[in-house]
């Protein structure tokens, strides 16, 4: 059975938050993320425009 890894971001729309997002993304991770004000920012991370 093949594991999957997930990890919750907070504040990961920006700065530090996003940077952490990315990095775990490209190295395979399911990643949810959060934001609490910038949410153009996340919808523009997580791929889909507004």
């Amino acid at each position: 059975m093949a594991k999957s890894k997930t990890v919750i971001v907070t504040g990961a729309s920006r700065g530090i938050g996003r940077k952490i997002a990315e990095l775990f993304a490209v190295n395979g991770y399911n990643v949810l993320i959060n934001y609490h004000r910038s949410e153009n920012e996340a919808r523009n991370l997580a791929g889909n425009k507004p």
